[in-house]
């Protein structure tokens, strides 16, 4: 329902599905998707509550799946919170790392694009546009998936 747009009903029903999980489910998978609704809807303190939720289940867990996508949107959260940009830049870079050493291409292209919109806000948008084009190269396949159908985006936007 977030993604479509009803972000605070979305909310809500994200609220009661986390409540009423039960162990072994990937809780930072959810917490994470609950935090990107929450970010988007200028719910900011909502959003660091369920990062630092994300962050506790995965030590918890031991479950480090979704640590680049929660770095990432704990940067976006800082943008959203005019933070530091030198803070945000440093927790997209971190997520760009862990996705690498994951082999997590997805996570590696959605902390790249974050990343390369900071820049492009800096004015370094060739080094933004270099970015992107070399982990968007990277795919052969799945071109009509959200993720990528941004980037080629970001990238056109990025050419102009």
């Amino acid at each position: 329902m977030a993604a479509q747009g009803r972000k605070e009903e979305g909310i809500a029903q994200m609220r009661e599905g986390l409540a009423a999980l039960q162990a072994p489910t990937p809780r930072p998978q959810y917490l994470c998707l609950l935090a990107k609704a929450c970010i988007e809807t200028g719910r900011l303190d909502d959003a660091i509550s369920a990062l630092t939720e994300a962050e506790a289940a995965a030590d918890e867990d031991e479950n480090r799946n979704y640590e680049p996508e929660a770095r990432r949107l704990k940067g976006d959260l800082l943008l959203a919170q005019n933070n530091s940009n030198t803070e945000a830049q440093q927790c997209f870079e971190r997520a760009i790392e862990i996705a690498q050493n994951q082999s997590a291409k997805s996570w590696e292209l959605r902390a790249t694009m974050s990343l390369a919109r900071l820049l492009a806000s800096q004015g370094r948008r060739e080094e933004a546009r270099r970015m992107v084009a070399d982990i968007y190269g990277w795919f052969t396949e799945g071109f009509d998936t959200a993720d990528l159908k941004d980037a080629k985006a970001l990238l056109d936007q990025l050419s102009n």
